[in-house]
């Protein structure tokens, strides 16, 4: 995490320098930041979630060491250097197991705390804010703050087993939870001063109660809302001028910067004025999976164009998948009278569950495979990939249907790289 920290200390003294985070665990997702990593001579952040890896396996069916050396794989087809991907555990604590009571939620939380560390991933959220079955409706900073030092407690111990650089700690949450709002949103409320004052300081003294300054020495970034949100139809601006206060009050605080999650979807200005506001680091996930869907649903249609023999398209395929096993967007597409658009259109993007199940896996490779032995024609391109078609013209992209997708999704990476590297700070030399 060196090359992390002294981002992040150059962002402090002036440079206006940022980092985005990759929160996702598809393969052309990753792919596609790494390219532009690469691209752009900066590092890469990689993020998985609890929900997504942990001990067990989470939804995408794989353990912290397993996405280490999937990200590896991936990483070493991109040509990029192992050493300038940095991993990162997003929303480590009890948030997976809710539904079990708070003793059985956080010891497996300490697993999933050190099975994190001990693979290698070493920037580390804590996040302790959600209540399990047995606790009140809404926990107290105390409790949370003591939680969340209990964790970092599991995380010192491995680290300290496992050796290698040390990690770097994120604190706090945002409202509402990580991934997106289930809900019509309205106007969001923008994090207090006085609650960053609060957060900290029950945080600090939860680390310093188990002997944990050294860590807390460590933590690096804030979780706090700075009115920024999406929920499935619409998506609310960052604004300034809202942020003001909260930009200003982390400006005291000479090792931290704010952290902002539920970035998707917002324009490269925001992006840009966020980091300038020291929200130094951005995640991204739906919004790049929303990007890559677009692209697959494109190459569907000018399957159709093409015509030829095809039983079922990918899109049948997805969608016969999300009937099949609701689970993962019942609770969220709650309306009748909009569920079936809900399920393809949906900003929430809980179609990005679906992308591994094995049926689907087989029907993308087989668009694939198909759009690239026929070659896709121009006309075609233009109707159906604009954007993409510029630049097949201009020399700078290839109509192969795998380089259609990583482009797609390079597109909404490349707001998050031109907002993380103003030219102030563009010919910063890489350094480990």
């Amino acid at each position: 995490m060196k090359a992390l920290l002294q981002l992040l200390q150059r962002h402090k003294a002036g440079s206006g320098e940022g980092i985005y985070s990759v929160c996702s665990s598809h393969p052309l997702v990753i792919e596609a930041a790494l390219r532009e990593a690469d691209r752009g001579g900066q590092w890469v952040l990689v993020e998985a979630t609890s929900n997504q890896v942990n001990q067990f396996g989470g939804y995408s069916g794989m353990t912290p060491a397993q996405f280490r050396a999937y990200v590896a794989d991936i990483a070493a087809r991109a040509s990029l250097a192992q050493e300038r991907v940095l991993l990162g555990g997003d929303h480590l604590g009890p948030n997976a197991w809710r539904a079990e009571p708070a003793a059985v939620a956080m010891e497996r939380s300490e697993q999933l705390i050190q099975s994190y560390v001990a693979a290698g991933f070493r920037k580390i959220h804590l996040d302790c804010s959600m209540s399990c079955a047995d606790d009140p409706t809404v926990l107290t900073d105390t409790v949370v703050a003591a939680r969340a030092a209990r964790l970092c407690q599991a995380a010192e111990k491995a680290w300290q087993e496992a050796g290698g650089e040390a990690p770097v700690y994120v604190i706090g949450t945002e409202v509402p939870a990580p991934g997106g709002a289930a809900e019509d949103l309205g106007a969001l409320a923008v994090t207090t001063p006085s609650a960053v004052t609060a957060t900290l300081e029950t945080h600090r003294s939860g680390f310093q109660a188990l002997g944990l300054d050294a860590a807390w020495a460590r933590a690096v970034a804030l979780v706090v809302q700075p009115g920024v949100e999406f929920d499935h139809h619409k998506v609310i601006d960052y604004d300034p001028t809202k942020a003001r206060l909260l930009s200003r009050r982390i400006e005291s605080e000479p090792d931290l910067v704010y952290e902002a999650h539920s970035t998707d979807y917002q324009t490269s200005a925001a992006l840009a004025a966020l980091v300038r506001d020291h929200f130094a680091i951005l995640k991204v996930g739906p919004a790049a999976t929303f990007a890559l869907r677009e692209v697959l649903w494109a190459l569907v249609d000018i399957q159709s164009e093409l015509g030829g023999e095809m039983r079922e398209s990918l899109k049948q395929v997805v969608l016969a998948s999300m009937r099949r096993d609701p689970k993962y967007w019942r609770p969220y597409y709650t309306d009748p009278r909009s569920q079936a658009f809900d399920l393809q259109y949906s900003l929430s993007d809980r179609i990005r569950y679906y992308w591994n199940f094995p049926e689907v896996q087989r029907a993308t490779a087989a668009l694939l495979e198909d759009l690239g032995r026929r070659r896709i024609p121009m006309t075609l391109l233009s109707q159906y990939l604009p954007a993409q078609y510029a630049a097949v013209r201009a020399g700078s992209l290839t109509s192969d249907p795998r380089a259609l997708l990583l482009d797609g999704v390079a597109r909404v990476l490349r707001g998050y790289a031109g907002a993380c590297a103003p030219a102030a700070a563009a010919t910063a030399k890489l350094t480990v």
